[in-house]
């Protein structure tokens, strides 16, 4: 089976195809550049109207496909920004009616852990999945992937964004934070918040902006900044894999990209005797791939969705989906 997934919950629209071995076959995309502020949620769907055809016919090409070829349609139903979803909701909708194939609505955040799964070896992991919009620590528990802790406030991607803008750097500002901490000389105390398994990030980017402007050097706050934020993303991480007793880490999200959260998320996991993972960087952002991948699972375990089912969901909470796939595949197992 073949199934082709557009993302396009955020500043990214992308297509993918994937076979049902999780091969990807094609993986494009087109990201919203800003020349200042953040990102406007009309204006960026205006960007995904204006790119998601042409995205379509290059992922098929790539994959050297016709689009009557494929079996299921699938699309990112939320969570992400309205006019974002609904443009590309209206572009699966289009095209699956007019193939006459399944049409499947994905949660953008179970995408990411079930790709991981998918290109990886690991089988039953803690996600430690951090992007611009979200930042939460998942495991699967009864049918369903809970969230385990997460952000009280913004997202992490979201608080490097907003640095680098402030502080007079481009976007998306996780990159160039990344770059410009491996020329920093010194730390720089800044807020540490872990309430339990959250965390939070806004007293921490006030505190570096208010720094900043008292003369602190742009390159030790990166460093700073990473070291804080990251030791914090380490420590609610290393609390949920103690309660859930799993011993297999998953990075995900466009933040997953950034070698040190790597660096320090893989010796936490090696001093507890468990394994880290992470998915290839293409395959970590927002893309139509994962997607894909996680349409083809509901759709072969028996997931269907009516034209009027497909209604987007700004707030699609992680634990809201019924993980069916999993579960049939449990009830196959022997005892």
């Amino acid at each position: 089976m073949l199934c082709l997934g557009i993302e396009g919950t955020a500043h990214t629209v992308g297509v993918g195809i994937v076979d049902d071995s999780a091969r990807v076959l094609a993986n494009v995309y087109e990201m919203v550049r800003p020349d200042k502020g953040g990102i406007h949620p009309r204006e960026a769907a205006n960007h995904h109207a204006e790119h998601v055809v042409p995205l379509i016919r290059k992922a098929l090409d790539l994959a050297s496909l016709k689009a009557a070829e494929l079996d299921v349609i699938a699309f990112s139903q939320g969570p992400g920004l309205g006019p974002c979803l609904r443009t590309v909701a209206t572009a699966a909708r289009a095209l699956a009616l007019s193939l006459d194939v399944p049409i499947v609505g994905v949660n953008h955040c179970v995408a990411h852990l079930e790709i991981g799964r998918a290109v990886t070896t690991c089988e039953d992991p803690v996600l430690l999945y951090v992007s611009g919009g979200n930042t939460q620590v998942i495991a699967f528990s009864r049918g369903r992937y809970r969230v385990f802790g997460e952000t009280l406030d913004i997202g992490i991607g979201n608080m490097l964004d907003k640095f680098a803008r402030e502080t007079g750097y481009g976007f998306p500002g996780g990159p160039i934070l990344e770059r410009a901490a491996k020329e920093g000389t010194k730390f720089v105390p800044l807020p540490y918040s872990v309430k339990g398994t959250d965390v939070a990030f806004s007293g921490l980017l006030t505190a570096a902006l208010a720094l900043h402007k008292k003369g602190e050097r742009f390159e030790d706050l990166a460093h700073s900044i990473q070291e804080t934020a990251f030791a914090m993303l380490c420590e609610v991480t290393e609390r949920a894999i103690a309660h859930v007793e799993k011993d297999e880490v998953l990075l995900g999200g466009g933040v997953a990209r950034n070698r040190r959260l790597q660096e320090m998320v893989a010796t936490m996991a090696e001093d507890r005797g468990a394994r880290m993972f992470v998915p290839p960087g293409e395959l970590c952002i927002d893309n139509g791939a994962m997607i894909a991948w996680t349409g083809l699972l509901m759709n072969k375990a028996g997931v269907r969705m009516a034209i009027e089912d497909t209604v987007v969901n700004q707030r699609f909470r992680t634990d809201e989906v019924d993980i069916v796939w999993r579960e049939a595949k449990a009830s196959r197992e022997p005892t």
